[in-house]
């Protein structure tokens, strides 16, 4: 038996995969021990995961920054990604610390965890990272590009922040005789000995952007244990509309879920929509319609008609492995590379957020059930995802690894 150290950006899309990862790994008796957020805590050690909890709130994705007083900036740094960048510490020496004499045989990261190959490094043992994200730096950037101010980089970040960034570089560098790309935004894409890609082959767009090192194993399926209370029977023998726009994007759509209402209410379809965290209790609600902040997806996915996406990976996954026809209104992040590709091979419709109608989502829907070529190249795609080894590969793959750097 192994010891493996875990550490993911506690969010939700970077949590899900290295959930089904530690599963498997414990599942081949391997021990795991699992940094993430309170939230977090219950899933964990329902998988037989040791649990600690960051000291600090690590949501480095937020939306907005507020910028604090001179005596509160002495207490508590900023949030955002200029957080992560020109604040270390939060990221590397509470770890370090919490860790303390422990020993591990290896590290399994996320690729947007800041310094976690850092980390690695200094603990002297191999690393593993997981890709949530397999778009590449170009691939987002240059969407990113495309509402960014010609006085800022991406995702706003100022020359001044780049410039503070080199300061905090060459201490690292001093203090722990480790290695650090110069390149910032290379922070949210650490590559590791082993990089575990939640996709196939013959998804990704550029195969020749990635080399040996990165492994395909298809989206992130498991067996999660679901604690959420859901009426089956309402949708039992039913047309089913699923409609999932994420934990982090759904509460920025208000007028799409109003859409929603208009495109659905009184049709044929029972539409179960997750909503997590949103504020509907002034709004009417259709009565073919079963909100809730959470659901058991994998157990709707198996009774769904169609369903509608922001195109996370996590969602998108699901929707593609298991051959649901879906249209994808992405919001951020890489939901638009993602969304674009699957509409690039066929299997899906995407609309834009910013002019979408409830008469275009209706429409849409019955689009994609009336033309029996978005099933066919959404079968391609699922065939593919089947066919790349899941988690028993990346296992596998881990153990050859750990038994490589052994020698």
């Amino acid at each position: 038996m192994s010891k493996a150290l875990f550490l993911s950006i506690p969010s939700h899309g970077h949590m899900n995969p290295m959930m089904g990862l530690a599963d498997e790994l414990i599942l081949q008796g391997e021990k795991v021990t699992f940094f993430s957020s309170q939230e977090f805590k219950k899933s964990i050690e329902e998988l037989g995961a040791e649990f600690i909890s960051y000291k600090e709130d690590l949501n480095i994705f937020q939306k907005k920054e507020e910028k604090p007083s001179e005596e509160q900036s002495k207490k508590k740094p900023l949030k955002g990604l200029a957080s992560a960048f020109l604040h270390p510490e939060i990221f590397i020496d509470d770890v370090l610390n919490e860790i303390g004499d422990r020993n591990f045989d290896y590290i399994v990261f996320s690729a947007a965890y800041p310094y976690a190959k850092l980390i690695s490094q200094i603990l002297k043992i191999p690393a593993i990272s997981s890709y949530a994200v397999f778009a590449t730096k170009e691939e987002l950037f240059n969407k990113t590009a495309e509402t960014e101010t010609p006085k800022k980089g991406p995702f706003g970040l100022n020359p001044e922040i780049m410039e503070e960034f080199k300061k905090v570089r060459e201490n690292l560098i001093l203090k722990h005789k480790i290695q650090i790309p110069e390149n910032m935004m290379d922070l949210l894409f650490n590559k590791g000995d082993l990089n575990i890609i939640y996709t196939s082959k013959y998804f990704i767009r550029n195969i020749d952007n990635y080399d040996e090192s990165f492994i395909f194993i298809g989206p992130p399926i498991y067996k999660k244990k679901y604690t959420v209370d859901f009426p089956f029977e309402k949708i039992e023998g039913k047309k089913v509309i699923y409609i999932s726009l994420g934990t982090i994007f759904s509460n920025h759509s208000t007028d799409l879920n109003h859409m929603f209402f208009k495109a659905f209410a009184d049709t044929e379809y029972v539409v179960v929509m997750a909503a997590h965290k949103v504020n509907l209790a002034e709004t009417e609600i259709p009565k073919n319609f079963i909100i809730r902040d959470y659901v058991p997806q994998l157990e709707i996915l198996k009774k769904t008609t169609a369903a509608i996406t922001h195109g996370g990976m996590n969602s998108m996954g699901d929707l593609l492995y298991y051959n649901i026809p879906f249209i994808s209104i992405p919001l951020g992040a890489d939901q638009f590379f993602l969304s674009n590709r699957a509409e690039e091979l066929g299997a899906t419709i995407v609309l834009d957020a910013n002019t979408i109608t409830a008469e275009t989502i209706k429409n849409s829907i019955e689009k994609i059930l009336a033309n029996s070529s978005y099933n066919e190249n959404s079968t391609k795609i699922s065939d593919s995802f089947k066919s790349a080894g899941g988690y028993k590969k990346a296992a596998e793959e881990i153990f050859k690894l750990k038994n490589r750097q052994s020698l």
